[in-house]
């Protein structure tokens, strides 16, 4: 069985009203190459006539953006011209690429309405010969996402990309990125193979997990070592785990704000880039 490196608290760092746990990076982990960054805000409740998600028009380059949404909706809406709300078990992939301005707010409806909200959001990198690739946005709807089901119906999983033990993912990626949301009952046991090249990526949303007489609690980031190809992970009690893997880049990786590069002189022109208007227009 693949082994646990460490376990890394998510750090409470909230954004005005939203509540938000960050996993990475905090002090004890950087990030899980190629997983950059994961941001989990709620679960909470918003009362009726709130102003909803924070995140106005702002760019990015260099890397993907994946949003998972538990409870709520998110209104995307693009430069390149993409416009959408996805709803509670949906999810977003949005490839910054070379360079676009995108907003990430509340439908109107949950302004209007309130209701209860957990989003996870996260960033991708992507390796220097992708970088400067087209950008792309492509929302999901949960009925258009497959699932598949072990141990007698005791863990579901949502295949976001990838594949999982034979089931295919949803969204097409332009690096083997393997992504999945597990939904545990207690006591459900989900195993898998993992190449042991590949960084794992597990977070657990809520409950509590068990890896190789390890306990992993809520807003938890494991870490592994890159030591076996099997994995077996067992719920304590009803549980949520973001589980991904992937290759490593084993690049440099030069983050500021929103962009992601491999040099700073990078950085510097992605910012010359947005201020020119090069990432298009901020009111899209």
């Amino acid at each position: 069985m693949r082994t646990i490196k460490n376990i890394h608290k998510a750090e409470y760092r909230p954004i005005a009203d939203l509540i938000t746990y960050s996993p990475m990076p905090t002090r004890s982990v950087r990030r899980i190459d190629p997983f950059l960054f994961l941001n989990h805000h709620g679960p909470q409740k918003y009362e009726p006539g709130n102003n909803g998600l924070p995140f106005g028009p702002h760019p990015h380059r260099g890397m993907e953006t994946v949003t998972f949404i538990l409870e709520g909706d998110i209104a995307h809406k693009d430069s390149g011209g993409n416009d959408s709300v996805i709803e509670s078990g949906g999810v977003q992939w949005m490839t910054a690429g070379s360079g676009l301005i995108h907003s990430e707010v509340s439908s109107e409806k949950f302004k209007t309405e309130g209701g209860p909200l957990e989003i996870l959001q996260l960033w991708v990198n992507l390796p220097a010969r992708l970088k400067m690739t087209k950008p792309e946005y492509r929302g999901l709807k949960k009925e258009e996402i497959p699932q598949l089901s072990t141990d007698d119906d005791k863990v579901k999983a949502q295949v976001i990309s990838g594949e999982l033990n034979g089931t295919k993912g949803a969204f097409n990626t332009l690096t083997e990125v393997h992504l999945s949301t597990l939904f545990f009952k207690p006591e459900g046991v989900f195993k898998t193979e993992v190449p042991v090249t590949h960084n794992i990526l597990c977070y657990v949303i809520k409950g509590e997990i068990k890896v190789n007489g390890e306990i992993i609690q809520a807003l938890h980031l494991a870490e592994f070592n890159n030591d076996d190809k099997n994995l077996r992970l067992e719920a304590l009690s009803e549980s949520v785990v973001l589980f991904g893997h992937a290759e490593p880049f084993n690049e440099p990786v030069v983050a500021q704000g929103p962009f992601v590069m491999n040099t700073m002189e990078e950085i510097n022109q992605a910012y010359e880039d947005y201020h020119q208007g090069k990432m298009g227009d901020p009111n899209h």
